[in-house]
């Protein structure tokens, strides 16, 4: 149910705002994005997996809060990355 080390790696070097960038808001809403989607695969052949299902909420509210705090700081930054991710319609 999680994303594997080869497309973290991957994540991070796409949407890295500078050379070694781990922990920008754009980095961690891609790995939550990630991450979300592979668990909405899962809940799609799982559908009682409850427990799952909270992470899954956990997870889209942390992206929720990242997304609010950088469309705050910078609207440019926050409509360029969803653009990149496809979240939002």
């Amino acid at each position: 149910m999680s994303i594997t080390v080869e497309e973290k790696q991957r994540l991070m070097k796409e949407f890295a705002t500078k050379e070694g960038d781990t922990g920008s808001p754009e980095v961690q809403v891609a790995i939550l994005t990630s991450r979300i989607a592979t668990l909405t695969e899962h809940f799609k052949s799982h559908k009682k997996d409850n427990h799952s299902r909270r992470g899954l909420l956990m997870m889209v509210a942390q992206r929720r809060k990242l997304l609010d705090y950088t469309k705050a700081k910078d609207e440019e930054r926050y409509k360029s990355l969803i653009a990149r991710l496809g979240i939002r319609r």
